[in-house]
């Protein structure tokens, strides 16, 4: 099957399924996908404690089957447990999204709690190993093999493969946004093969934007059991009331489909949201944004320490930029901007100089050419960029003294993008809500496109930051910033 092909189950006429087109839950992959990761986990797992064992336990091989071997093997099912109790192979959180990885975090400190009560129960002089040497190694070999197997299913869904069939169903105008999200991002997925809509109106000849158009919403539930789509997404429209919403979850009770609704009160997602039940009544509980506490505090930290370990790690490469700048065009080594950081208060950025001296006075004269989104200025091909700061512009280079920026405490590894004076003056007081943070060297913007994403994208992008803002979040976007960077996409 191409990318981008749709399954047609419905014949021309008036949307019935055509003869033998009734099909099954797409659960093969999800199963074989499934039980890679599993398979994973165990080899990843066995062959640390393995090493470990083997490597200390031949200094006392004597005490290798009572001691060394017991431990191995415990700590293995101790780890492995967790993953399983923790639901860290759950399909729903396999393959996308920083869920997968914050389970697995999870399960891992779990198991090194579990570790270190069970050796002061026991006594166990040999414990400290397994807690701080054996988990952590379990930790990053487990999430390299996770993230090699997730590269591979976001190839497989590029290329049209390994995708949930969906039935979308709700308003033309948020089934139709539904519909260009999913292909826009294949990685995600999901495949809506159909819709239903209010009045199950026909459209460009019984389709939706190329989707084929299945009845009307009271329709839903026959679909799915006779198609055996594995998602029903629900969207907003004023048709789905709590009565509709609970009659058609008992309709689709003991079928494989995953019932997904799309919340219509407001853009949160994440560790944020909370189902409970009160009163007898289910409430989707919002916490309010954490921007102080002890996570904010481990992240002031992580930046600090990582800023300095960088700009060790990259010294020598900054040395030579800063060579090759200096031979290339005249002018300094670097390039200092007034921006706004956390809560409105300005600081001087730092970056190595990619534009002839004088640059900012001659960008008045290039107004007119601005192919910059919303207030931002941007030309692909600034006459102002040298040859080397082409370069450095392309693999983002030119960016690593804001590491100094992070470790004195203005800027974050990971952030907003922090904006101008002039753009911020501009800001309304939604967008005004990117400042509650620190800015960062990296972000959702760095790897969702950057200079190529359209103002609106970009600021939803930051405050969807800010508002479900995670350690596992940074982590994904941190691991995700290098493949981003190499490619150079979106920069200039």
């Amino acid at each position: 099957m191409e990318q981008g092909e749709l399954v047609d189950p419905f014949s021309s006429a008036r949307g019935r399924p055509a003869s033998g087109s009734i099909r099954r839950p797409a659960t093969d992959w999800e199963e074989q996908y499934r039980r890679a990761v599993i398979i994973g986990d165990t080899v990843a797992t066995a062959f640390v404690v393995g090493a470990i064992g083997n490597f200390f336990g031949a200094r006392d091989a004597a005490n290798w089957h009572e001691k060394w071997g017991i431990l191995a093997f415990g700590t293995e099912l101790l780890v492995l447990g967790a993953l399983a109790v923790s639901r860290s192979w759950a399909p729903a959180v396999l393959g996308q999204g920083a869920e997968e990885f914050r389970r697995l975090g999870r399960s891992l400190f779990t198991a090194a709690v579990v570790l270190a009560l069970g050796g002061i129960a026991l006594t166990s002089r040999n414990i400290k190993l397994w807690i701080f040497v054996a988990i952590p190694a379990i930790a990053l070999t487990t999430m390299t093999e996770r993230y090699l197997l997730r590269l591979w299913l976001h190839k497989q869904r590029k290329e049209g493969r390994c995708l949930r069939p969906v039935l979308a169903a709700g308003s033309l105008a948020t089934v139709r946004d539904l519909i260009t999200r999913t292909r826009k991002l294949p990685h995600l997925g999901w495949r809506v093969e159909a819709v239903c809509t209010p009045d199950g109106l026909w459209l460009d000849g019984d389709r939706l934007d190329g989707v084929p158009i299945a009845g009307r919403l009271t329709d839903v539930a026959n679909h799915v059991r006779r198609d055996g789509y594995r998602v029903v997404a629900l969207t907003p429209d004023p048709h789905w009331s709590p009565d509709r919403l609970q009659r058609l979850a008992w309709n689709l009770e003991g079928s494989d489909v995953e019932m997904i609704v799309a919340p219509v009160l407001m853009e949160v997602a994440g560790p944020r949201l909370r189902v409970d039940a009160v009163l007898g009544i289910p409430l989707l509980r919002v916490s309010m944004p954490i921007f102080t506490g002890g996570r904010r505090a481990i992240k002031e930290v992580v930046d600090r320490m990582g800023a300095a370990v960088l700009l060790m790690l990259f010294a020598p490469l900054m040395a030579l930029v800063a060579l090759l700048v200096l031979v290339d065009s005249r002018g300094g080594v670097f390039y200092r901007q007034r921006r706004v950081g956390k809560d409105g208060h300005e600081f001087t950025i730092v970056k190595f100089r990619t534009m002839v001296t004088g640059a900012d006075r001659a960008r008045a004269e290039l107004a007119d050419l601005n192919e910059g989104a919303g207030p931002l200025f941007k030309l692909r091909r600034d006459p102002r960029v040298t040859r080397v700061g082409a370069m450095l512009r392309r693999y983002s280079i030119d960016e690593l003294p804001q590491l100094f920026n992070v470790l004195t405490g203005s800027m974050s590894l990971v952030g907003p993008r922090p904006p101008l004076p002039e753009e911020s003056a501009a800001y309304g007081p939604d967008i005004r809500r990117r400042l509650l943070v620190k800015p960062g060297l990296t972000g959702l913007w760095q790897i969702s496109g950057r200079s190529d994403l359209p103002w609106e994208e970009a600021v939803r992008l930051d405050l969807r930051y800010v508002e479900d803002w995670s350690l596992a979040l940074d982590t994904v976007i941190l691991w995700k910033t290098l493949r981003a960077v190499l490619q150079g996409q979106g920069a200039y």
